[in-house]
């Protein structure tokens, strides 16, 4: 185990390298400028298409999901962990200051999701069962041709392993030990392999249960479960900050202060602490990776800007409000400069608040978020499966999948950081190059989607001819 992990963390290390870095952050940089910034005038507008307000005019268009369902998805994917416990990472590795490059890449994000979640509309293609599909690798071979087709296996390569649930689990796994086993005599912190087998198995058969309905069960489940734990977490955190209001703006200039000196935890060295910033904040809302393409891909609309107006919600949400939050619990309550380290570091935060049963609030939150994520990954990796191998393959990677859970409650977490960092960077390139290239035609398609909008005129045009008049 010990040499796996050795080289687990040599692969992650060579992927997160300053040229990704540069690939992840200069590009959502790139499409700032090279879209003016246009999408952040319409914010009000994602808002509207997210309460269904244009959604009678979407009945005959193609897709499967709803544009609320396809964000509550996405969200699903990247509400989780990455919030709790990657927060807790970033700030127990990079120092306070690795919050802040969160928050850049989660500006440059919001450009990044809006050119890939409409690309994701742009060019959907049909899987050999003549499914309609999205996804970056249907990107690749619709928009760029079969030329690129290497680009594209290896996206889905990388998905495939990119969205195994092991990481989720054995977070979850690990809370539910702490909380429920040790103290109930279920399990010992030396002896738990037992309970950790048991419960995973369990959860993988609760959680085949609803991925056998595919994504539009799975999207049911997310759309109602994910915004009531998004309310549950505000209001519990809020009353954490505003117990510790005091404090607040003193953690804000620690931020700011140690993300241009790296002083606090990483010992001055600045690169260390962007880098970890960069990680966290890739892992948390998942811009350039391209994963949030294969949930707004599904969406049931013909305009590709709309889709990208409501994708561009995903990175607000998710990193600049709930991980800020997050980051901030675990500032001004102190427990960051403890030993502790992952989800066991956010939960001493709540216990300090609300002494007894601060721990199992926590657990409430992860036990929902971990498990939606789950499911959300799995459609991510069956899809990949199915451009791989075909999609009549895909019931084999579901037994996979399902089996994997068991595994992640029982693994190293050192070596599951490792695996994910390193093949989420593999996602990243692919990802990244297909949307560098295809730029021009989602501003002009834009252009002609918001000139109508402000014109008036919201009827739905076919796909393609808008596709075919920004390539001319």
């Amino acid at each position: 185990m010990i040499q796996i992990e050795s080289v687990l963390a040599a692969f992650a290390n060579f992927m997160w390298g300053p040229p990704l870095v540069v690939l992840l952050v200069g590009g959502g940089m790139f499409f700032m400028v090279h879209s003016r910034l246009m999408h952040f005038r319409y914010i009000g507008h994602s808002f509207d298409l997210l309460r269904g307000k244009y959604a009678q005019q979407s009945n005959d268009a193609e897709g499967d999901i709803s544009h609320y369902a396809a964000l509550a998805t996405a969200l699903a994917g990247t509400i989780g962990l990455g919030n709790i416990t990657g927060v807790a990472v970033a700030i127990t590795i990079g120092g306070p200051g690795a919050v802040f490059w969160m928050w850049v890449t989660a500006l440059v994000g919001i450009s990044t999701k809006f050119y890939t979640a409409s690309l994701a509309i742009m060019y959907r293609g049909e899987d050999d069962g003549g499914v309609l599909q999205g996804g970056p690798m249907y990107v690749i071979r619709e928009g760029l041709g079969r030329k690129w087709l290497p680009l594209a296996w290896m996206f889905a390569i990388a998905g495939m392993i990119g969205t195994l649930p092991v990481f989720q689990i054995n977070q979850l796994v690990q809370l539910l030990r702490d909380l429920v086993a040790i103290p109930f005599g279920l399990a010992t912190a030396e002896a738990h392999f037992n309970f950790d087998f048991v419960t995973g198995l369990i959860l993988s058969i609760v959680l085949f249960s609803v991925a056998v309905g595919k994504i539009k069960r799975v999207s049911a489940v997310a759309s109602k479960l994910v915004p009531a734990m998004v309310l549950f977490y505000f209001v519990i955190t809020g009353t954490l900050l505003v117990m510790n209001i005091s404090e607040i703006p003193a953690m804000f200039i620690l931020i700011f202060a140690d993300a241009f000196t790296g002083n606090a935890v990483s010992g001055g060295v600045l690169g260390a602490v962007i880098l970890i910033g960069v990680q966290r904040g890739v892992f948390s809302n998942e811009a350039g990776i391209g994963t949030e393409s294969l949930a707004h891909g599904a969406a049931k609309t013909n305009e590709p800007a709309r889709e990208g107006l409501v994708a561009m919600v995903g990175p607000i949400i998710d990193t600049l409000i709930v991980c800020t939050c997050t980051a901030l619990a675990l500032l001004v309550t102190g427990v960051w400069q403890g030993d502790a380290v992952g989800v066991t570091l956010t939960s001493q935060a709540y216990e300090q608040v609300f002494p007894g049963f601060g721990a199992y609030l926590v657990l409430v939150m992860v036990f929902v978020l971990s498990t939606t994520t789950v499911l959300t990954y799995w459609y991510y990796g069956s899809k990949c499966m199915g451009f791989l191998f075909g999609s009549a393959k895909q019931k084999y990677y579901m037994w996979g999948y399902m089996a994997l859970i068991t595994v992640g409650a029982v693994a190293s977490m050192d070596a599951i950081i490792s695996l994910f960092d390193g093949v989420y960077a593999t996602m990243a390139i692919p990802t990244m190059i297909s949307t560098l290239l295809l730029a021009p035609k989602v501003r002009d398609v834009a252009r002609d989607y918001f000139a109508r909008l402000n014109a008036g005129e919201f009827e739905e045009r076919d796909v393609d001819e808008l596709v075919e008049g920004a390539t001319h």
